[in-house]
């Protein structure tokens, strides 16, 4: 039987989906191409019909998630004061690829880095549209600053196993972002 060009669309993005949410949660590693298809719905010998390899099936999911971040709040503030919560930090299937795959990426194939790298200039982007500053480099630098402060805090926030350490990081991180962002404002008035 024949499938439509809809239904491979629908399947691919099943299976981009589940893959995104395991490999969040448990890590590139320790996730199985027939874990994959078995959460997608679908049967493990459909695979390669979408992907040449396990090292596709990453690349093409990170830059799913991270795209699929891309129409989160651009607003800074905003942005961090919801990155910053303990429900971000629990979420590790549904949370920030970023914060949750970065350092295993390091390690991947090429494509799956220039997805990351692809996310991380997207975020730098929309963020310094919103970020404090006199003009475009400073507000550069500010929306830099930021994200690395915030996915660095949801990163030691999940490593503590202590929970008030945990929301401390995720908290003081939030009030040294938002002093940071009244600071430069102050100074633009």
């Amino acid at each position: 039987m024949k499938v439509s060009r809809e239904q491979v669309a629908e399947n691919r993005r099943k299976i981009l989906d589940a893959a995104g949410g395991l490999f969040r949660s448990s890590g590139f590693e320790a996730v199985t191409v027939a874990e994959v298809m078995k959460a997608a719905g679908l049967t493990h010998g459909g695979f390669y019909g979408y992907f040449k390899s396990k090292d596709d099936l990453i690349a093409h999911t990170l830059a799913h998630v991270l795209e699929a971040g891309a129409d989160t709040e651009a607003d800074l503030a905003n942005y961090a004061a919801s990155y910053l919560t303990p429900s971000h930090r629990d979420d590790f299937a549904g949370g920030c690829p970023t914060a949750g795959l970065g350092a295993e990426t390091i390690r991947q194939a090429p494509e799956a880095r220039a997805a990351m790298t692809a996310g991380l200039r997207r975020q730098i982007e929309r963020f310094s549209q919103s970020a404090p500053g006199t003009n475009a480099a400073e507000a550069r630098r500010a929306a830099i600053g930021s994200y690395a402060a915030m996915v660095g805090a949801v990163i030691l926030a999940r490593l503590a196993d202590d929970p008030q350490l945990s929301d401390e990081v995720l908290e003081q991180t939030h009030s040294w972002i938002s002093d940071k962002m009244a600071k430069a404002a102050k100074r633009k008035i």
